[in-house]
């Protein structure tokens, strides 16, 4: 159980080389960007486990979408969102193959939404666009929980607002259980050594106000910001009790692509990608997640050295030419971060014993579909890629640098809520060919359930990939495929989304629409 502690028993890992990217850091060169460590004022916030009451059989919640305040700076309150609080909601923990049931009330003055990020449910209780909540309503979305034991998420998915409310709070943690997940013995008491770490970055007025700009710049790459908030807390601190302690990443910023590393350059284990547990943990020194996926991770702290959770950042690697888009291309996720100071209490209980299998996940081989999409992700506001047809007479070069106007799009189209872009058969497993026509990288999201990813430009993914996922990262001009089965669930009404995960791109059109019919 997620509220007890285990004593390890399963077999060690024996020495496994490190990986990573290759070329892009050393740990001199980490500890460089890291001043936290000494500088840190603010102990973690751990966001309250709701395990909601049972009543016949079924497990049940209240959730209250709410408006509220907060000083994230000192003395300096900002008004926020917040489910169940202020900011965030709590973390919800089901367990596999059980009913739940939640009374969603709204609050917060506006219409919204409340999506279950990666659950395999039915679309009318998928809390998309088309589950609006009125002001002052209730909504009562009931299901059975159908996806392996991982860390998931919850947010607001209103039409053309989920980028502002998701950026003010409205976002929480959800993990699910199960008895294969607790038997190996992993890191499990919550807020003990199994640590939720939802990472976001925020931008703040000159009075200390959480701001949300909409500028044209957020408009075109997405809201980045310039202070990291990890559950909610800014200059955050950890003070590890165990040897061993599980972290369960979420990248819950609106656009930015977070590169994690500690500052020491010390070697992890990743054990869990967005659909739960690998096949088997994968030693790593970086760990790159765009917005909306997660990762579980394992770090020894056993020798006692204060450390910090870094963001690294990129090297531009697009190329340099007249005029604004150029220039917020090259910035794109260039700044490193200081995200966690971790000082580890003394005489630190547990062993560092990590087990050498997870998961048996069966990889897809000799597929048999005869049913591949094609999904092109484009956008315009300049970067004249794919379809769009705004003004000026730049060339369409395929990936930007041309001029004027346009919108994001998938497949050429903009979303529309009244045209569904795709009708799916029951059973069937499909094959979808990502592409990426623009000069940003899209992460790439659908609803209804999980996949695999098959192979990059034709090369197998990495090992952190070979999990089951929800959403994939498609780089400029790469080619992805994914393999998804879509059991369960008909419905001729009620469609499903697919749409890009940069919250700003989403509510600007890059989304479409599926039945499974």
């Amino acid at each position: 159980m997620i509220n007890r502690r285990k004593t390890l028993k399963a077999l060690g890992i024996g020495a496994l080389g490190a990986s990573g990217i290759p070329g892009l850091i050393t740990p001199k060169t980490i500890a460089q960007h890291s001043e936290l460590a000494t500088t840190a004022l603010n102990s973690l916030n751990i966001p309250p486990l709701e395990e909601g009451s049972i009543t016949d059989t079924v497990r049940q919640f209240q959730l209250t979408m709410q408006r509220g305040s907060r000083s994230f700076l000192p003395d300096s309150p900002s008004e926020t969102l917040g489910i169940n609080g202020d900011y965030l909601g709590p973390t919800l923990h089901f367990r596999r193959n059980e009913d739940v049931s939640l009374q969603i009330h709204n609050q917060i003055g506006e219409p919204t939404t409340l999506h279950w990020h990666g659950f395999h449910i039915p679309a009318s209780e998928d809390g998309g666009p088309h589950q609006t909540i009125a002001v002052g309503d209730t909504w009562n979305p009931q299901y059975k929980v159908l996806q392996p034991a991982g860390t998931y998420w919850y947010h607001s998915h209103m039409l053309h607002k989920s980028a502002e409310q998701v950026y003010k709070g409205l976002a929480g943690l959800i993990i699910v259980d199960d008895e294969s997940n607790e038997e190996l013995d992993l890191p499990s008491t919550y807020g003990t050594d199994d640590i939720p770490l939802i990472v976001q970055d925020r931008n703040f007025n000159r009075e200390g106000a959480l701001v949300y700009r909409a500028s044209y710049e957020d408009t075109v790459i997405g809201t980045h910001g310039d202070t990291i908030l990890v559950n909610g807390t800014w200059r955050p601190y950890f003070e590890p009790q165990t040897a061993l302690v599980r972290f369960r990443l979420l990248n819950a910023a609106n656009a930015r692509t977070f590169t994690f590393a500690f500052s020491d350059g010390r070697e992890f284990y990743q054990i869990a990608s967005d659909g739960g547990l690998l096949n088997s943990p994968v030693p790593m020194t970086t760990l790159e997640l765009a917005v909306a996926e997660r990762a579980e991770i394992l770090v020894d702290f056993s020798d006692g050295r204060e450390v910090t959770l870094v963001s690294l950042g990129k090297t531009p690697t697009f190329p340099e030419f007249p005029g604004g888009m150029s220039g917020m291309i090259r910035s794109l996720n260039a700044q490193s971060f200081d995200i966690l100071a971790i000082r580890p209490q003394q005489n630190l209980s547990g062993q560092v014993i990590l087990p050498q299998r997870l998961e048996n996940i069966g990889r897809p081989t000799g597929i048999i579909t005869e049913i591949t999409r094609k999904i092109r992700l484009s956008m315009g506001f300049g970067t004249r890629s794919g379809d769009d047809r705004g003004p000026g007479r730049g060339a369409r070069n395929g990936r930007g640098g041309g001029h004027g106007g346009g919108h994001f799009s998938i497949n050429g189209r903009v979303m529309d809520v009244n045209y569904i872009n795709e009708r799916i058969p029951l059973y069937s497993t499909e094959i979808w060919e990502l592409t990426n026509t623009s000069p940003m990288m899209h992460p790439f999201h659908i609803h209804h359930g999980l996949f695999q990813v098959l192979d990059r430009d034709g090369a197998p993914p990495p090992a952190n990939e070979l999990g089951w996922k929800d959403t994939v990262k498609v780089n400029p001009g790469e080619l992805v495929r994914i393999v998804m089965r879509f059991e369960d669930f008909a419905d001729p009404d009620n469609p499903y989304m697919y749409h890009c995960h940069i919250l700003e791109h989403e509510d600007r059109g890059m989304m479409g629409q599926f039945l499974v019919v």
